[in-house]
C-alpha cells in the first residue's frame, strides 16, 4: 500500500523500484523520476501528492514570474 493509499491523497497508483543503486518511481507501467534513494523517493512522492490536493490558481490571480521582452525593432 503506498503513501497515498494510507493518507488519502489523490495520486494514481505508483511504486518505487529498485534499479541497480538507483531507485524509480513509476506511475502504472510509466517511470517518472530516478532518485539515489528511497528516502528522497518517498519525500517527492509526498510533496507531490501535497501539491495534487491544493486548491489550483484562477488565471485572474496568476501573474508571470518573468515579463516578455519586447524586441526593438529598426
Amino acid at each position: 500500500m503506498g503513501l497515498g493509499q494510507l493518507w488519502g491523497f489523490p495520486m494514481k497508483k505508483y511504486s518505487i523500484v529498485q534499479i541497480g543503486s538507483e531507485y524509480v518511481v513509476q506511475a502504472g507501467a510509466t517511470s517518472i523520476l530516478k532518485v539515489s534513494s528511497r528516502q528522497a523517493a518517498d519525500k517527492l512522492i509526498t510533496e507531490a501528492a501535497e501539491l495534487l490536493q491544493q486548491k489550483p490558481v484562477s488565471a485572474e490571480e496568476e501573474q508571470p514570474s518573468i515579463e516578455r521582452e519586447v524586441p526593438e525593432v529598426s
